[in-house]
């Protein structure tokens, strides 16, 4: 088994559902008491949002890149961002390591891809939604992306930024969330991406009237599938 190495922090909550996620999928394809080899890099979350407000997005990229050579040293075999929002500085990611990232993005567009959907709405931070590093890399796939108005993108950001990266989840934000939905999908979406680690606390397939598509769920699947391919990567494996 390869050792994950996952970059996380942003917000702890969703890096906790990584973790969670990842270590099910191996007990559950290996049996037994297995659990996912993981090493873990923790940011501060604020000093992180403090330069993405600022517009110093290299400073975001070197702090991650500066964690990612961490990772490595530690004997990661392969790289997991635990945020959607911070691929929009991925490429200084991979420039730094030698190992690779395994980009949520294309993982989603893998994922839409095999269920046959060719028009999706997008869910996410402000930033996720409106910058084009997430909708383009899915619209090179062929991928059409729909988002939310400018009102809703506000309210679908406000709530994850004040509710739910503490932990917080109400059905009134989840209501509002399914509003959001239903105006999607009339613009023409048939399936919704979950574009935020934190949406998938607040709503999920079962409440959507087209498929979801949750992108931690994917990315964390994506990842132990490179986990588990291949030689043992381990210290005892090498």
């Amino acid at each position: 088994m390869r050792t994950i190495g996952m970059i996380g922090g942003m917000s702890w909550v969703s890096t906790a559902h990584y973790y969670r996620l990842a270590n099910e999928l191996v007990a559950e394809r290996l049996g037994g008491l297995h659990s996912a080899r993981i090493v873990l890099e923790s940011v501060d979350f604020a000093e992180v949002e403090a330069l993405k407000a600022a517009g110093t997005w290299d400073q975001v990229g070197d702090l991650l890149a500066t964690a990612a050579v961490r990772l490595e040293r530690a004997g990661a075999d392969l790289l997991v961002l635990c945020t959607n929002t911070m691929h929009h500085v991925s490429a200084a990611i991979e420039e730094a390591a030698t190992v690779p990232l395994v980009h949520i993005a294309d993982a989603t567009a893998d994922a839409v891809i095999a269920a046959g959907v060719d028009r999706v709405g997008l869910l996410g931070t402000a930033f996720t939604m409106e910058q084009g590093f997430y909708v383009d890399r899915l619209a090179a796939r062929g991928v059409d992306v729909v988002v939310p108005v400018a009102d809703d993108r506000a309210r679908v950001s406000a709530i994850i930024y004040d509710e739910l990266c503490h932990g917080v989840v109400t059905p009134a934000s989840r209501a509002v969330y399914l509003d959001v939905v239903d105006r999607l999908v009339a613009r023409g979406a048939r399936g919704v991406v979950l574009g935020c680690t934190e949406i998938e606390l607040l709503i999920g397939a079962a409440d959507l009237p087209v498929p979801a598509f949750a992108t931690t769920s994917i990315h964390v699947r994506a990842a132990v599938d490179r986990a588990l391919a291949g030689p043992d990567l381990s210290p005892s494996g090498r």
